[in-house]
């Protein structure tokens, strides 16, 4: 077993995990590749990283996949990673059943290739049932288009009068965002040296301990995940509170 792994405490672990996943393209063009070379080995990685959470018994964990910002990469890039995405879920559905993994996705569908589309749909309709580790992926996704749709559609329910706008609170919104399901993510992960969020749940992060790593997404493992828990373990979760505030809670409980 893992030096690392013996370390994290099991009765410590946060619920949702989120990762932006960077770092493909720089991979590749260090090792004198295509980008698209890239994306296929950070493949390995989710494989890895679901395999580590799943083994923890973590229950949610967001990959930051593709962002409405992607669309305007170059089209070879899009097409490549749109095929990619297609080929690797017609290839990691049957293990996502045989572990008990729900696939979820969050994003602006609609805007998906009518062929990726399909495939996602039946994924997602052929692991709805397993209650293990919720996989979570963002797909054609943004935190601030994920925020201007949920205001919309709150405005249209106020339009319709099945909502009352002195009844709109933070559990309103939450209710219209596409995490609804799910609880916020304690734990941020970003690789490849990269300091910001990227337009990546906004909303939801608000709380979150945030690591990052220069690890690239290829070369990121299980070791680097248990590297990312253990320092969220050692910090100190305080939600506006003050340590002592803290350090009697724990006390009373």
């Amino acid at each position: 077993m893992s030096a690392l792994l013996e370390k994290i405490d099991k009765k410590c672990l946060p619920r949702h995990i989120a990762i932006i996943m960077d770092g493909n393209g720089r991979w590749a063009k260090e090792k004198g590749e295509d980008r698209l070379f890239g994306h296929f080995h950070g493949v390995e990685s989710v494989r890895n990283i679901v395999e580590g959470c799943a083994e923890l018994g973590i229950e949610y964990l967001t990959l930051y996949a593709f962002s409405t910002e992607n669309w305007d990469r170059p089209e070879y890039e899009v097409v490549g990673l749109m095929e990619l995405l297609v080929s690797t879920i017609r290839k990691e559905v049957d293990s996502l059943n045989k572990n008990n993994i729900r696939l979820h996705v969050i994003g602006d569908m609609n805007m998906l290739p009518d062929y990726a589309r399909s495939e996602l749909n039946e994924a997602l309709s052929i692991t709805s049932g397993n209650t293990g580790l919720n996989l979570i992926m963002a797909l054609s996704y943004s935190g601030r288009w994920e925020l201007l749709n949920a205001v919309k559609n709150i405005a249209f329910e106020v339009k319709q009068g099945r909502l009352n706008v002195d009844e709109i609170d933070q559990d309103t919104l939450q209710q219209f965002l596409c995490t609804s399901k799910f609880p916020d993510p304690e734990l941020m992960i970003r690789t490849s040296g990269e300091y910001r969020i990227s337009n990546f749940l906004l909303y939801q992060l608000a709380y979150a301990e945030l690591y990052f790593t220069n690890v690239r997404w290829p070369d990121f493992r299980k070791e680097n995940l248990y590297e990312a828990i253990l320092d969220y373990q050692n910090r100190e979760r305080r939600f506006g509170k003050t340590s002592e505030q803290i350090g009697e809670t724990k006390a009373q409980a």
